[in-house]
């Protein structure tokens, strides 16, 4: 045809060209739009749009507590979306968003020519807020050279058949459900609880401002970072929608005036409030979820699927325990290095710091490698910078691996476990001190010796096995099989004094813990132990009175619980339902409480008076006199051997709380009784969390509540005098003054003695 037209040859060329030109140009894109470059999704696909949705962990209250996600995505409608923020992304990101089909024409041929002429990458002001979607749903490829162009005409496609099935309120809602925000974050829902800890719905004028303008330089605008950067980009955002008529020039001046305040919640696994708590949900959370089937018959992904866990966790609760333990934590920090000096096991114990050394995965990786452990050892001595964990704030240092295992070998950690008795239902979890550098949970998966705290667990086997409470036993020290011969660890003990359970118990003696110990039985002890919900091993050796048997917090937090609990043990549970994310039951759970009493009502309200006594008169006073605290509270101290575990049970009638302090590796204990002693170590957690909710009206129902008095019947069988000295002639003749018996196999073979002596028949 060009032939018999009269043009130059020039022209006839150019055409050529350019006719050729165009002919590749439709081949490219059909080679784009039959998906050679790479599958598009069809209208089909686009109408079962599905993106990876964060699951949520709400507190017993409905407060986030914690997301799991890949990335982190809260989806929300189109009706939570405030009209000034839809405003203020239109008029910085698609002002003529409500004309176009997904494609501006003209802002698209500006970017093409600065793309494909100039190749600057960086052209803006052509994409519509459907091409982003488009873009934030499936991402870019890398194709190379050709890369931009390959991306923006696939992003074209798919904004062209989004528009087709979606009308301009629903491409707005999908916009927000999927844009990037900084902080690894994406949807407006998340990002609004992150940076403001609020809503979508209750965002203000200014911070919908901030957060549309991120959208430009997710980075470079984060106002975590960069807070002056990120107030400038918003106020650039308000002049936009004045520009635009969405403000007045007014309005948006008295705007920018206003302060850029943050309130920044990170819900990351290793930070925020519970991590630990959290940890823990999302290991039962995965493992119920492979038990499920949705409607395709596929599992559900605690990741992707946007479920909704809620808790038993009370929120409120949580902060202050979690804060009364640091605070407490970092004073006995520093007693703990004082009383060392340079003395320190985890400076002077090389097999300790070799030892950790050895069970580090550095360690194993070079030993893999075929390193011997000498060259393990140089290689694990250079140097690099470390962040350092430390209660005035992490610090970063140029630190050996093993200058680091030193560092935190020195640091003790705790464990709090606080439940509802009546359901065992969970209200604070501590793990650790700091689980960003201390991922060991010590309520859940650490199990420590428990010294006296397994006291009472005796005394109450004793009760309902015929002792009275005005039984008196001698806090003499007797010498049982082995050899081994327990004392007691206040010298005030007079050894010629009988005491009464009472006493014995709420003065923690413990010699007098094994008498009553062996008179009960030890079968008979092991047996009330597991009716009261103990699960662990139990050694049936005398020292089991002293808490020699490993525990850990959650069953002796749920045997606790049934002291005020009409005695039925509670076991501690904190899931309460699953839920997806449009609010249909996947699964609910019930608390699990014992359905028959451990043990009698009347041995209830006789082992509670002696706690209530171990606060008022005993080992565990310093709550009343050093804390002043004038609530309802039994409880019960504990210590092992060495001070390598400071225990402390605090009862109330709405809250059983447990706490432990110690070291990670069992062989650094407390430098002396003083400081490791549960009444030093563990009582002050449990003492400054009672003190921060008798501050708060939130938790009158559990500061204001009273334990109920003690039965007539009760209240006569505590009537007795506390102790007793000794009588001399009944311990030679073994008089019958049942107050009085001696009942320890040594004193029993001293009495069968005098009798044999004096011509009596020795019963024994």
């Amino acid at each position: 045809m060009l032939s018999k037209l009269k043009i130059s040859p020039k022209i006839r060329w150019a055409l050529i060209i350019l006719l050729s030109l165009l002919a590749l140009a439709l081949l490219f894109f059909s080679s784009i739009y039959f998906g050679m470059w790479g599958k598009i999704p069809s209208t089909e696909e686009l109408q079962k749009l599905e993106q990876s949705k964060a699951t949520q962990v709400l507190s017993s209250d409905g407060e986030l507590i914690g997301k799991f996600y890949i990335f982190d995505r809260q989806p929300i409608t189109f009706k939570e979306l405030p009209q000034h923020l839809i405003e203020a992304l239109i008029a910085t990101e698609d002002v003529r968003f409500f004309e176009h089909d997904g494609i501006d024409n003209r802002s698209l041929l500006r970017v093409f020519f600065k793309s494909i002429l100039l190749q600057d990458e960086s052209a803006g002001g052509g994409s519509t807020i459907t091409l982003q979607l488009a873009k934030n749903i499936y991402g870019r490829k890398d194709y190379g050279a050709f890369g931009i162009v390959i991306n923006k005409v696939q992003e074209a496609i798919i904004a062209e058949r989004l528009e087709d099935i979606y009308n301009k309120n629903e491409i707005l809602t999908l916009y927000f459900n999927t844009v990037p925000f900084s902080d690894n974050t994406y949807g407006i829902e998340s990002a609004s609880m992150k940076f403001f800890n609020k809503h979508t719905s209750e965002l203000s004028l200014e911070e919908g401002a901030v957060l549309v303008g991120m959208l430009k330089a997710s980075h470079s605008y984060n106002p975590r970072i960069f807070p002056e950067r990120s107030r400038l980009r918003r106020d650039v955002v308000l002049m936009q929608m004045a520009r635009y008529d969405y403000l007045s020039e007014e309005k948006a001046l008295e705007a920018k005036r206003t302060d850029l305040v943050l309130d920044y919640r990170n819900y990351s696994n290793n930070k925020g409030l519970a991590p630990y708590f959290r940890e823990q949900v999302r290991k039962d959370v995965s493992k119920i979820l492979d038990t499920l089937k949705n409607i395709e018959g596929q599992s559900y992904n605690i990741y992707r699927d946007g479920l909704i866990v809620h808790t038993t966790l009370d929120h409120k609760m949580q902060q202050l325990a979690e804060e009364a333990m640091r605070e407490h934590m970092m004073d006995l920090q520093q007693q703990h290095e004082a009383s060392y000096g340079e003395n320190a096991p985890w400076l002077q114990n090389k097999n300790i710091l070799e030892d950790a050394v050895k069970g580090t995965e550095s360690y194993q990786k070079l030993s893999d490698k075929g390193l011997n452990h000498q060259e393990i050892m140089q290689e694990l001595r250079k140097t690099k910078p470390t962040e350092l964990f430390s209660y005035d704030g992490s610090t970063t240092k140029n630190v050996s691996v093993i200058d680091s295992l030193s560092h935190y070998l020195k640091f003790l950690n705790a464990g709090m476990l606080a439940v509802q008795p009546e359901t065992g239902a969970v209200r604070a979890w501590v793990g650790g001190v700091d689980f960003r550098y201390f991922k060991y949970d010590h309520v859940s998966m650490s199990k420590r010796q428990v010294g006296s705290t397994f006291k009472p667990i005796v005394y109450t086997a004793a009760l309902e096995n015929g002792m009275e409470p005005c039984t008196y036993f001698s806090a003499e020290e007797v010498t049982y099989e082995n050899g081994w011969t327990p004392a007691n660890s206040s010298a005030s003990d007079d050894p010629h004094m009988n005491y009464n359970l009472k006493t014995a118990l709420s003065t923690s003696m413990n010699t007098i813990a094994v008498k009553v110990l062996m008179e009960t039985g030890i079968d008979n002890v092991i047996k009330e132990a597991r009716e009261m919900g103990i699960t662990s091993d139990l050694p049936a050796v005398p020292s089991i009175a002293l808490g020699t048997a490993s525990l850990n917090l959650e069953e002796l937090t749920g045997a606790y619980t049934s002291y005020v609990n009409n005695g039925r043990p509670s076991e501690p549970y904190y899931i309460t339902r699953i839920e997806d994310g449009n609010g249909n039951l996947l699964a609910s759970f019930e608390p699990k409480v014992a359905p028959t009493p451990a043990y009698s009502e009347t041995t209830r309200q006789v082992i509670l008076n002696f706690m209530q006594a171990t606060v008022n008169e005993g080992t565990a006073t310093r709550l009343r006199s050093t804390y002043g605290l004038n609530n309802d509270i039994a409880g019960k101290t504990g210590t092992t051997q060495n001070n390598k575990d400071g225990w402390f049970v605090g009862i109330t009638p709405q809250l059983v709380a447990v706490t432990w302090v110690g070291a990670d590796d069992h062989r650094i204990g407390f430098r002396n009784t003083r400081i490791g002693q549960g009444a030093n170590s563990a009582l002050p957690i449990f003492a400054r969390l009672m003190q921060k909710m008798n501050q708060d009206p939130y938790f009158t129902n559990i500061t204001n509540a009273r334990f109920a008095p003690v039965s007539s019947e009760v209240a006569e069988m505590l009537d007795c005098d506390e102790k007793k000295r000794d009588g001399f002639f009944k311990r030679l003749f073994s008089g019958s003054d049942k107050d009085e018996e001696a009942t320890s196999e040594g004193e029993k073979e001293k009495k069968g003695f005098f009798k044999r002596l004096f011509g009596k028949k020795d019963k024994d």
